[in-house]
């Protein structure tokens, strides 16, 4: 197995389809090699929020899409209940290989190391600038961390919207120079929030007995993102 990572290399100017099929050809770290196949981003280009989450799962690796196990079942009921439509959102991870530990019974999920995250931004970062998206919301530590800071803590700031400039977003001209000399007038873009909370998946993982109220935390998290697309 190749343990050679380097940052990815996606093409420009392809919108999110052709990036999807230069995606599945990635080689940049070695999580390809037992993966089923690359997991890209799911959703419309307008979408108006991008979610976040860290690594495909066993099922996202089989069926090629994102979020469509377990913990996707969850988020999906967590945004109904915030009164988020899936539809309007774009659905991606970190990395977009499943890292596991296979055992004779099944595939094991293994965190991404700071290495396969390294590897795999690239991708994200190509996707940020075609969807320009208003809101990001981080599922998780991981993506947290890779997009707002290491140091972040998801159980002391969660549910926080926060300021950010996506990758790509540049200003656009709106007026050519003049003959005098003028400067020409510059549009600011719109502000683009930041906000992280639990992963569907660690709400899965909560024992029994706190798992409704770590599900409505996650809820009132979403219900801040609804009210700030209002």
């Amino acid at each position: 197995m190749s343990t050679e990572n380097h940052p990815a290399q996606p093409p420009t100017g392809v919108g999110l389809a052709g990036l999807r099929e230069a995606a599945a050809g990635c080689r940049a770290c070695e999580l390809w090699e037992p993966a089923t196949q690359t997991v890209f981003g799911e959703g419309p280009e307008t979408a108006r929020i991008v979610f976040v989450g860290e690594q495909p799962g066993d099922q996202e690796d089989r069926a090629g899409e994102p979020f469509v196990g377990p913990a996707g079942k969850l988020l999906d009921r967590a945004l109904g209940d915030a009164k988020i439509d899936r539809r309007d959102a774009y659905i991606t991870n970190s990395v977009k290989h499943f890292r596991f530990t296979p055992t004779p019974k099944r595939r094991i999920h293994q965190s991404p190391g700071a290495e396969h995250i390294r590897a795999c931004k690239p991708w994200l970062e190509a996707e940020f600038s075609v969807l320009q998206p208003e809101i990001v919301v981080c599922l998780g530590a991981v993506a947290a961390k890779a997009l707002i800071s290491p140091s972040f803590k998801i159980t002391k700031e969660r549910g926080q919207l926060l300021p950010w400039t996506p990758p790509g977003r540049q200003l656009t001209l709106l007026t050519e120079p003049d003959a005098d000399g003028d400067e020409p007038e510059e549009e600011v873009p719109a502000q683009t929030w930041m906000l992280a909370t639990a992963h569907p998946s660690a709400i899965l993982r909560t024992p029994d007995d706190a798992r409704a109220a770590a599900y409505d935390a996650l809820v009132a998290d979403l219900m801040v993102v609804a009210g700030a697309l209002a």
